[in-house]
């Protein structure tokens, strides 16, 4: 099981301090680095210098990282057309030497959306163009150098597209898929997706929904998914330094209440062996405060090594 960091810059973060908390990662053996896709805090007060640009961010790390890997969890298909974003992540593909990840999914959080005059259509006619996005993208990937790509579909049509440029990694950049619903996003994850990763669940909800993608994805045929999940995290060698890690994620905020993993180093990694049993290979690690580098170096030290 290797470890990675989720970050949210939305919280209030400079670039400079979030690319001293990847290059900080990235020396301590951290395996990735990946950022929330979101323009509007979560939490009730507006934390200065503001929200962040994912993939604008990701084209910075890409320069000033050489080893971890590089994502979204997850992109929201309301941000950006398909085409744009294709050209955008196979460009810092390239930036990053073949490091990006694409987590794509449909959106979900409207304040995003009222607050940067972005369209926000119904949950059905999101994931309808979740699932365009993914056709297009992966086609537009996959078209043969010198051939054209086209699409017509309900929300979106591509004429002739000469599909460039093409990502470094071959045969594509690595698409994570992921959610909670039990039926569309382990369909989608099944059909156009490399890794279903789900986001805050329980050892217990957990293993549910991992036996959903599983059986969707023998339905629909390849190599099996990987399997991951993201956590909040707060452990320490002491209970001052748990209870201090805990307090940041236990903050008010527009998110369903969810009970953070805590404790010392040994409890961590006891219940993380309990997803390694349900299938899981990959732990994101949500990482709230960026200058908390203590707990990162913590984290490497004494958690990762009993997880390889």
């Amino acid at each position: 099981m290797e470890l990675r960091l989720f970050t949210e810059p939305y919280h209030g973060a400079t670039y400079d301090e979030l690319a001293r908390a990847a290059r900080h990662a990235e020396e301590c053996g951290f395996e990735g680095f990946f950022v929330a896709d979101h323009y509007h805090p979560m939490h009730y007060t507006d934390a200065l210098p503001g929200p962040t640009d994912a993939w604008t961010t990701l084209a910075g790390l890409a320069r000033e990282t050489s080893r971890i890997r590089l994502g979204t969890l997850m992109t929201s298909a309301t941000f950006r057309h398909p085409g744009p974003l294709a050209v955008t992540v196979a460009q810092v593909d390239a930036m990053s030497g073949g490091r990006v990840e694409l987590g794509l999914g449909a959106g979900w959080f409207a304040l995003d959306h009222s607050a940067y005059g972005i369209p926000f259509p119904p949950p059905a006619e999101r994931f309808e163009r979740m699932e365009e996005q993914l056709r297009i993208v992966t086609g537009l990937w996959a078209t043969p150098p010198g051939q054209r790509f086209s699409y017509e579909g309900r929300h979106y049509r591509l004429t002739d597209s000469p599909a460039l440029p093409k990502p470094v990694q071959r045969p594509a950049v690595p698409i994570i898929v992921g959610g909670r619903g039990p039926r569309r996003t382990p369909r989608l994850a099944a059909r156009y997706a490399d890794e279903f990763n789900l986001p805050f669940t329980s050892p217990e909800q957990s293993a549910d929904l991992f036996a959903g993608a599983r059986a969707a994805r023998e339905t629909a045929g390849g190599p099996p998914l990987i399997l991951s999940v993201c956590l909040g995290i707060a452990s320490g060698r002491t209970e001052a330094e748990i209870d201090t890690r805990l307090a940041l994620l236990h903050e008010p905020s527009r998110l369903p209440p969810e009970e953070p993993l805590h404790g010392p180093p040994g409890k961590i990694v006891d219940v993380l062996g309990q997803y390694a049993d349900l299938g899981a290979s990959r732990v994101y690690v949500r990482l709230r405060d960026l200058s908390d580098l203590d707990h990162l170096d913590l984290l490497a030290a004494e958690v990762a090594p009993q997880l390889s």
